[in-house]
């Protein structure tokens, strides 16, 4: 066959070469993200330790990458379906880049708590918007290989964020300023995104959706009516907790709780995101073979019990376990609901959209919340939450069978 045929049964003809090359493109736009953040959340001991914060006003400046993201996905998905993914994620490259280059900056060299407030608002709303592209894209791009690939965009995804990992852990131990690494970590996810964005699938005619901008409006708000997209919203809610809790405080933990270098709790930062990594590698093999219900099951049980390993071990390496542990077990929640959201291509927007609203309100409190148990019980100590918040999650599992057709 010289094309497919457009998933969504629309008519539009797409050459398998076409589909092959946007499955790269979102590969290299999910990677550069996941490099942009993981790149961030390595140094944040040593902006904290720049600004001289508590733990309790660290979660708070945490908490303006979170409300940039926020604020950002109520209208993510409006903006994806009028401009179409590829446009959608070049405009939000470019906050990603201002966040980042800010942030590095004025922790670097100017020492402002407020400027690197402001540079992660505008990194989270970057960051926001390009998460809800992406995933339309990759779950398009999935329905046209007719096979379970949204896990590996997302694995990555943790590929950058091993990537961001590595090299802030190498920045830590050079001593290599955040106002020197940050800038020129973004010039190259700049670059590589807008490269990758290109190689998009052709965006659907404007004919395909509702015209008018205010049906596309009530169109939104008819989403936020439907059970099972609230339901799918709630569980993506727990597990981006899950995953956003290890990302903003397991290097932190580690130093405070296990008395280790910077350097070293950067590289178990590295364990996760390695843990990550694999889990969505070979998560979609598992998902092919026996459905999401059953490979999901195992895994938020896995990541409940790395977790609670990571926090009561008590011994450094032990405690490393936990968290590879951990990353396996977080790792197909947010990928899997994403999917599931997006079972419909016609109403994946809209829905893509809303999930992500919920599940990132999970970013927007948990910095907070888990910056003020630091202040009482100790970071180490206060991730114990997640493991209690995981397990009551396995009554939601279900919501994200196929619905029939």
């Amino acid at each position: 066959m010289s094309s497919t045929i457009d998933a969504a049964t629309t008519g539009r003809p797409v050459a398998p070469r076409a589909v092959l090359a946007a499955r790269n493109g979102v590969a290299v736009v999910f990677a550069l993200n996941g490099l942009a953040v993981g790149t961030w959340f390595s140094r944040v001991p040593a902006v904290r330790e720049a600004l001289e914060l508590s733990a309790g006003r660290l979660g708070l400046l945490l908490l303006a990458m979170s409300a940039g993201a926020v604020l950002a996905m109520p209208v993510a998905g409006l903006v994806t379906q009028r401009l179409g993914p590829a446009r959608t994620v070049a405009a939000s490259v470019l906050f990603v880049t201002f966040g980042t280059v800010v942030a590095g900056l004025s922790a670097g060299l100017i020492g402002s708590v407020v400027g690197v407030a402001v540079g992660l608002l505008a990194f989270g709303y970057g960051s926001g918007t390009c998460d809800v592209a992406m995933n339309v894209e990759g779950a398009a791009v999935e329905k046209r290989l007719g096979r379970t690939i949204l896990p590996r965009f997302h694995a990555a995804w943790s590929l950058g964020t091993v990537a961001g990992a590595g090299i802030g852990a190498g920045a830590a131990r050079l001593d290599v300023p955040v106002g020197v690494h940050l800038p020129a970590l973004a010039a190259v996810v700049l670059v590589g995104t807008l490269l990758g964005a290109r190689a998009f699938l052709p965006a659907p005619a404007e004919a395909d959706g509702p015209a008018d901008p205010a049906a596309r409006r009530r169109a939104l708000l008819a989403t936020w009516r439907e059970p099972r997209t609230l339901l799918i919203g709630l569980l993506v809610l727990v597990m981006a907790f899950t995953e956003g809790s290890a990302n903003d405080w397991l290097a932190v933990a580690f130093v405070d709780g296990y008395g280790v270098s910077e350097a070293i709790g950067a590289t178990v930062f590295g364990v996760f995101v390695v843990g990550m990594t694999l889990g969505r590698t070979a998560g979609t093999i598992a998902i092919d073979r026996w459905g999401r219900v059953p490979v999901l099951f195992g895994t938020i049980g896995l990541a409940a019990a790395g977790a609670a390993l990571a926090v009561l071990a008590g011994s450094g390496p032990l405690a490393v376990v936990g968290v590879a542990l951990w990353g396996i077990g977080a790792s197909l929640g947010f990928p899997v609901g994403m999917s599931a959201a997006a079972d419909d291509e016609d109403r994946a927007p809209a829905r893509v959209s809303v999930v992500a609203v919920i599940g990132y309100t999970a970013f927007l409190g948990g910095p907070p919340l888990l910056g003020f148990l630091g202040d009482h019980l100790g970071i180490l100590h206060a991730l114990g939450v997640v493991p209690i918040l995981l397990l009551p999650t396995l009554a939601l599992v279900p919501v994200l069978r196929p619905p029939a057709r």
